[in-house]
């Protein structure tokens, strides 16, 4: 049987004969299908033949269609084409929802006056600062790697903090664990650096008076130690004896970055935590997720049955959710060598940070 014939710039079938045996090649605008057999499990398949697609300039994973396994590959590139209007449109709604958020925590009566809303610029600043400088570390350390990615999809939500946060997405193959432990552990010390910084900002500035009308006046944000310790070394008060009295909330932009820095050093799933984990521990990352669940149901029992409660439903909806994040998989990795031991080293202060951020009652009810 003839060799199917492919164009010149993509790997031939008969190298990926090692892996893949290939009986059609079908040539699309989006680039390269083969269709074939794999001769190995279909991780290992991907595992083999991507150095051979990474070479020529393409990305490659495997699909099950229509009955039939399918090798897609597409043309790799690391640079923005056109104007990413969906994360622009998505980053302009949730500088939207973060002013509203603002205006709540500023007492604004925007009912009155939408333009007030303005007047909460310094809160969506510090909320969506500690965002992108988190997930823009991961971005940047992606391009170090020659990994594509997307830039920051921010999410808006009209809650009390004006957002669920941002992600981006890797759509290339990771090339090692190296690359893996690198990319996932940049986020979290990025977004750490930017939550010192605006906790320092926000401690630093006058407390506010709300309205008794504002919805916010009715939570409570639990400090961690992180924001303790920092406010302790600027003599600094988190608490004040007028109840009419609370924290700039510049500082809820603090608070925001380390909660979050907190949730993605989980190490589940897709999470920052599972990258790292998995590009330290290699595969045992599966006895070592299945612990994270037990740990946040056994948390919410505790505080149900010796807080009155407080924070108990936040860490159950938290255990149920990496369960479920825990089904879309690890990242997985072309080269499979351990990382060294200063890799190791900032695994372990990743680690302590995560443990800094970290506070039983994140927020509740006040009273």
């Amino acid at each position: 049987m003839a060799t199917p014939a492919v164009p010149a710039d993509v790997p031939d079938p008969e190298a990926l004969s090692e892996a893949f045996h290939v009986y059609e090649v079908e040539v699309t605008e989006e680039g390269v299908r083969y269709y074939g057999e794999p001769l190995t499990v279909r991780d290992e398949v991907v595992k083999r033949l991507a150095p051979t697609f990474r070479q020529a300039g393409y990305r490659v994973q495997m699909n099950y269609e229509t009955g039939e396994f399918v090798l897609v590959a597409t043309e790799r590139s690391t640079s923005i084409d056109g104007v990413p209007w969906l994360n622009l449109a998505l980053f302009v709604a949730t500088v939207g929802t973060t002013l509203f958020a603002g205006a709540q925590w500023y007492g604004l009566p925007v009912a009155d006056d939408p333009l007030l809303l303005v007047g909460a610029w310094p809160f969506a600043l510090s909320v969506l600062g500690v965002l992108a400088v988190h997930e823009l570390g991961h971005y940047a350390l992606s391009r170090h790697h020659e990994v594509q990615a997307t830039l920051p999809f921010f999410i808006p939500i009209p809650n009390v903090l004006g957002t669920l946060g941002a992600v981006i997405r890797m759509k290339d193959n990771i090339p090692s664990r190296a690359a893996l432990f690198d990319i996932g552990v940049a986020g979290p010390l990025a977004g750490i650096v930017a939550t010192v910084v605006v906790t320092a900002v926000g401690v630093s500035l006058d407390p506010i008076r709300v309205g008794e009308a504002s919805l916010v006046t009715e939570l409570e944000l639990g400090f961690p130690l992180l924001i303790r310790g920092i406010a302790a070394l600027m003599g600094e008060p988190l608490q004040y004896s007028d109840p009419g009295l609370m924290v700039n909330p510049v500082l809820v932009g603090g608070w925001v970055g380390a909660f979050v820095t907190f949730l993605n050093l989980l190490p589940v799933g897709q999470l920052d935590g599972a990258h790292v984990a998995r590009a330290v521990v290699g595969e045992h990352i599966d006895t070592v997720q299945r612990i994270v669940p037990l740990a946040l149901f056994g948390l919410a029992g505790y505080l149900y049955a010796f807080a009155d409660g407080r924070g108990a439903f936040l860490w159950l909806i938290w255990g149920f959710l990496t369960i479920v994040f825990g089904f879309a998989g690890n990242a997985t990795t072309i080269d499979e060598s351990p990382v060294g031991r200063k890799r190791q080293a900032v695994a372990v202060l990743t680690l302590l940070v995560g443990a800094l951020c970290f506070v039983p009652v994140p927020m509740a009810l006040a009273g």
